[in-house]
């Protein structure tokens, strides 16, 4: 498989290295120093793109490739506000488009078991649901991408909630969450409920981004030859 690579920074080179030992070919690479590369032309020698930028440039980038007709992977976060205009492009292109808040597979388990969690505990509403998430320095935005997946889920399964709050809540109806950056932490993600009798808490971490590195290609590999929208659980068969 010949795999354009939106996005050379950490994740694009751990991308990069797991694709080549995976058997596929790295045909283009696109950085901050070379972001006309980016255009219908370059992406004539590419099956699949994998775009993993910022908030800033990735609707731009997804939607330059989907209009090349090109199938795409993305994985960069806090861009929801236009992922319907970017769908909308797909179907009109007959493109493919997979994005993800969260590659990881370990990841993408958690998400089902949170919301099988939040089923059982929505009959218990002593308990206080919050979520906290801590990534590194350089992570730009805020919630997570994964976090504000969780929240989603937990909003959808807790009668009691109706809204995410990146904050201690001041409201009943409002699920906290609380976002911290420290330096080299790949990302860690908690739901915890609480009571006054005891706490139930679920905990991934991830201890680099190899797995996201490696979710990514993999659904890569899925989406090649494909049209339509997709998520991880297709992928994975959850």
């Amino acid at each position: 498989m010949r795999i354009a690579l939106v996005g050379y920074g950490k994740m694009g080179k751990a991308i990069e290295r797991i694709a080549v030992q995976r058997g596929h070919e790295i045909v283009l690479k696109i950085s901050t120093a070379n972001l006309g590369d980016l255009n219908f032309d370059n992406l004539k020698s590419a099956d699949v793109a994998i775009e993993f930028t910022n908030p800033e440039s990735a609707f731009e980038n997804v939607a330059t490739c989907l209009t090349a007709g090109m199938p795409v992977v993305c994985g960069s976060t806090g861009w929801n506000d236009k992922l319907e205009c970017v769908q909308t492009i797909c179907a009109t292109q007959h493109a493919a488009l997979l994005q993800a808040s969260n590659f990881s597979i370990g990841a993408n388990v958690f998400f089902e078991i949170n919301a099988i969690l939040a089923k059982m505990m929505n009959a218990y509403p002593e308990y206080e649901v919050g979520i906290e998430e801590t990534h590194h320095t350089h992570k730009k935005d805020a919630p997570s991408g994964t976090a504000i997946t969780l929240a989603e889920r937990l909003l959808e399964n807790i009668n009691g909630k109706n809204i995410w709050v990146n904050a201690q809540p001041n409201h009943a109806n409002e699920l906290s969450i609380l976002s911290h950056r420290i330096d080299q932490v790949p990302g860690t993600h908690v739901v915890k409920y609480s009571s006054p009798i005891d706490d139930i808490e679920l905990i991934h971490t991830a201890h680099n981004r190899d797995g996201f590195a490696l979710g990514a290609v993999v659904a890569a590999e899925f989406l090649k030859g494909k049209k339509g929208i997709y998520t991880m659980k297709d992928v994975l068969g959850l």
